[in-house]
């Protein structure tokens, strides 16, 4: 993480400055710059797989959105873009500025891990506080490496741990009801 000059928090008008790069994703947490690289292929083939399950049920469900690499701006000093997320259509309504930016909480934030400690860090901690805060009902926490899934979700106004699935376990959330997914549907062969 970055902190700006003289411990001067950043801002999304911040942003606005930094080069553009195909390769490099900006986010901000409490003021603190996060600069990331483009995410890994196999990264990418885990959030289409993912984004691919949620979406056929969103569709025959007509209950919602997934929606894939948004841009949530919760306030100046806290943007960021999960993986995905899922959103229903009433509070999308709510909650979509007209540039298309998400400018609350969805309903569910997927993260998919990307390699090196600390991108684990920002999604275990900063982005699991940062989303507990600002009222995400659900977050799944998704490593590729190992091939599991941490469930988190909202109890008693912040987001607890509920489960840990493994590759034959089944996904499924009271957010969407009657979803329900193999983990092994997740990852590739």
């Amino acid at each position: 993480m970055n902190q700006a000059i003289d411990g001067i928090g950043w801002t999304v008008h911040d942003l606005e400055i930094l080069p553009e790069n195909e390769w490099t994703c900006y986010e901000i947490i409490n003021g603190e710059l996060l600069v990331t690289r483009t995410p890994h292929r196999r990264h990418q083939q885990v959030c289409g797989k993912i984004f691919r399950q949620l979406d056929i049920w969103s569709d025959l469900s007509a209950l919602g959105e997934t929606i894939l690499t948004p841009g949530i701006i919760f306030s100046q000093a806290d943007s960021v873009i999960p993986d995905l997320v899922w959103v229903s259509r009433e509070r999308l309504v709510e909650i979509e500025d007209e540039a298309g930016h998400l400018t609350a909480a969805p309903e569910l934030v997927v993260e998919v891990l990307s390699s090196g400690k600390q991108n684990e860090l920002q999604d275990k901690e900063a982005k699991l506080k940062l989303y507990s805060v600002q009222g995400v009902r659900e977050y799944w926490i998704v490593d590729r490496f190992t091939q599991k899934v941490e469930v988190y979700r909202r109890e008693k106004a912040q987001l607890v741990l509920v489960a840990t699935l493994l590759n034959n376990d089944k996904i499924t959330s009271s957010l969407l009801p009657g979803f329900y997914c193999s983990i092994r549907l997740f990852f590739p062969e």
